[in-house]
């Protein structure tokens, strides 16, 4: 029997991952781009004109960003797995279940 609590567990954090990345990415993903291709990077804004920036701080934001998700996605991963190899339902003493007997 499997525990159920890190089962669900898991399939929130994956599900949570992924969403942030799908909501959140695209913000991300010109860094990489500007870097390679034009070898200046500009942060943009609704209200006032680019602004040149160094592009290793856009980098680092990038790689921190996708380090987040990477944790949600394997914190999801290892719950899941916890959850799948776990017996903890099965380790409840006779004393702490509820429920009708069987004697």
């Amino acid at each position: 029997m499997s525990d159920m609590r890190f089962i669900i567990l898991g399939i929130v954090l994956i599900f949570v991952g992924f969403i942030i990345l799908g909501v959140f990415g695209h913000e991300y993903q010109a860094a990489t781009l500007e870097s390679n291709e034009f070898g200046t990077c500009y942060e943009y804004f609704d209200n006032k004109p680019p602004t040149k920036i160094n592009c290793s701080f856009k980098i680092m934001d990038q790689t921190l960003f996708f380090v987040l998700i990477l944790a949600f996605i394997v914190l999801g991963i290892i719950s899941l797995i916890k959850g799948i190899r776990g017996n903890w339902d099965n380790k409840v003493k006779p004393e702490d279940r509820v429920g009708p007997s069987k004697d």
